[in-house]
């Protein structure tokens, strides 16, 4: 298997619902993403995806949560932002794209979240 990871980041403020503590009030980060694809069959220029396309691919979902209230949007108008919630939504969103992209020839294989420089969390299936 080959696998590539690009990174990507944002900012931007949420707070926790049912949740007993400082996060429940709003707050912001400076997030980091790292989305990883795997997949066991190169292209024809030996790559498993350009990295130039990856980017354009999360792009559009970066933008969407960069400087918003993240608790402001959708999906996140139903669920927790969590840096969980978040892996999820990356992995989701990415793979849809991959998905139509590459029909199926790759696969993301995981999102990460940093919520700050050692806090993270991660969504893989």
């Amino acid at each position: 298997m080959f696998e590539v990871t690009i990174e990507a980041g944002f900012s931007s403020g949420h707070y926790l619902r049912n949740y007993q503590g400082k996060c429940e009030k709003p707050h912001g980060h400076n997030y980091r993403v790292l989305v990883t694809l795997a997949g066991a069959e190169l292209d024809q220029a030996g790559l498993l995806l350009d990295f130039k396309i990856l980017k354009t691919l999360l792009k559009p979902v970066v933008d969407y949560l960069d400087h918003q209230m993240i608790n402001d949007l959708p999906p996140f108008t139903e669920i927790n932002p969590s840096a969980e919630n978040l892996a999820r939504y990356f992995y989701d969103q990415t793979s849809r794209q991959l998905q139509a992209l590459t029909s199926g020839r790759v696969s993301v294989k995981d999102c990460t979240v940093f919520e700050t420089d050692t806090s993270f969390a991660r969504y893989y299936k």
